[in-house]
């Protein structure tokens, strides 16, 4: 039949192509580069964190003159030498896919340059204390050691920076996460909204060669360990779950609508100081952070992955600062990304979800408090990032929460129904707001491009 494919003619093609077999080494090649550069952030930002809570263990008072110090550091380093790898990560690769964007400014976005300041700024942030994370950062490192490998392909390779900006994101979040699918998911209903064919084989292979890195250097093990939800039926958590997916929307929502106001700058006296100060108003909230942390002992700042594990393995809430956590974990979050310094909100996200269902579980009495935090941390993501299936499948990965898919759908696609009645998209949203900045900055005299929680610098030396 005529259009059937000739096996023997497409094997000749593929095994006489060398060209095309060395651009696929150099793929494949670039993706372990990806995993170790993931691994080695997550080693980094880990051990900057341990000699904050050592710190802070030696003397309780350091924070509030260590925090404040260092926070200022990190924001003037950014602004002066490496303006494009402030923020998440992540509207910084949409704003590299944008058709819009022109090939020549891409490297103001994502580049290998950018992922190695990434790193040091994000460590920097996190030794300083600030509640911030790591995954959304992981994207846009990724995706800047991926893109890298454009320049050793051949001129007429059918590999384009796209497909590699996109697998290079989805790899990041597999790896930060050890969660394939959360990372395909991501590619998906993010980064890329529509993949082709060709798009998807180098997404996976990237993804699984980053992925065998990662689960090489930690282990094949879910973050969170299982949740032993086996005997609870959906009549068990329809009440508390949907009380848990409510209040993790409209507090996601808020905490969304917040940032976004945060990083368009209202005509308010804090922006305005913000804009004139930058580097001042950034040790100002960094003191902020630091009473939080001297308040609760260290547990409302950092990534937030240590208090999560404890709620999820302890079911003696009353230990746990019920309410009291969830609300100071929220502002010290919002306050470490209005300072400017780099950073993510998966992580800072999934804690104050932990914190919103144990806070539930404690308000009801409930005998499913585990379930009923994995439910917080799902709706929250969701809530925050407006990505449902992308937060359900990362919860489901991270604690091994199989048997409470439908649970966790429910949850994600109420919470992040409620997040939009009260916030933009936070992503998409920011990027917008980054590609405004491109144009005006092509359109009048030549300054950098502004990122999230940093305002329009001038081209004066400082």
């Amino acid at each position: 039949m005529k259009g059937e494919p000739d096996f023997l003619q497409n094997l000749r093609t593929e095994m006489g192509d060398g060209r095309q077999w060395l651009d696929r080494v150099i793929v494949i090649v670039y993706a372990v580069l990806t995993g170790l550069a993931v691994v080695a952030f997550t080693l980094l930002a880990d051990a900057a964190f341990g000699l904050y809570q050592g710190l802070r263990s030696t003397a309780w008072w350091a924070p509030l003159i260590w925090t404040p110090l260092l926070t200022a550091a990190v924001v003037w380093s950014i602004r002066r030498w490496a303006p494009g790898a402030g923020g998440s990560g992540v509207p910084q690769v949409l704003v590299a896919l944008a058709p819009e964007t022109p090939e020549s400014a891409r490297h103001r976005f994502v580049s290998l340059r950018l992922s190695v300041a990434k790193i040091a700024a994000v460590t920097g942030g996190l030794l300083a204390g600030l509640s911030i994370g790591r995954q959304g950062p992981s994207v846009q490192i990724a995706a800047g050691v991926m893109l890298h490998a454009r320049r050793w392909l051949s001129p007429r390779s059918d590999i384009s920076t796209r497909e590699l900006l996109v697998a290079g994101g989805a790899a990041g979040i597999a790896a930060a996460f050890n969660t394939p699918l959360g990372g395909i998911v991501f590619a998906i209903e993010e980064l890329s909204r529509r993949l082709q064919d060709r798009s998807s084989g180098l997404m996976l292979a990237a993804i699984v060669v980053a992925g065998l890195v990662a689960v090489s250097a930690f282990g094949n093990l879910s973050y969170f360990g299982r949740i032993r939800a086996d005997g609870v039926s959906w009549w068990d958590l329809m009440w508390p779950g949907f009380l848990v997916a409510l209040s993790a929307g409209l507090l996601g929502g808020l905490l969304s609508r917040l940032l976004l106001a945060s990083f368009m700058g209202l005509p308010d006296r804090f922006c305005a100081y913000r804009r004139k100060r930058p580097v001042a108003f950034a040790a100002l909230c960094g003191f902020v952070v630091a009473v939080i942390a001297v308040i609760t002992g260290g547990e409302a700042v950092g990534v937030g992955h240590h208090h999560t594990h404890a709620l999820l393995h302890n079911p003696d809430f009353d230990q746990q600062l019920p309410l009291v956590f969830t609300g100071l974990k929220f502002i010290a979050s919002w306050l470490s990304a209005w300072t400017g310094v780099p950073g993510g909100m998966f992580g800072p996200s999934l804690s104050i979800g932990a914190g919103v269902g144990a806070d539930i579980a404690w308000l009801l009495d409930s005998p499913h408090g585990p379930a009923l935090i994995a439910l917080g941390m799902c709706g929250f993501l969701a809530a925050v990032t407006q990505t449902p299936i992308t937060a359900m499948i990362i919860v489901m990965e991270m604690t091994d929460g199989h048997s409470m898919v439908l649970s966790l759908m429910a949850c994600a696609l109420v919470s992040s129904l409620v997040s939009r009645m009260i916030s933009r998209p936070l992503y998409s949203t920011t990027a917008l707001l980054m590609m405004r900045s491109l144009r005006e900055a092509s359109v009048g005299p030549a300054i950098p491009a502004t990122t999230p929680g940093q305002a329009p610098q001038d081209s004066t030396p400082r």
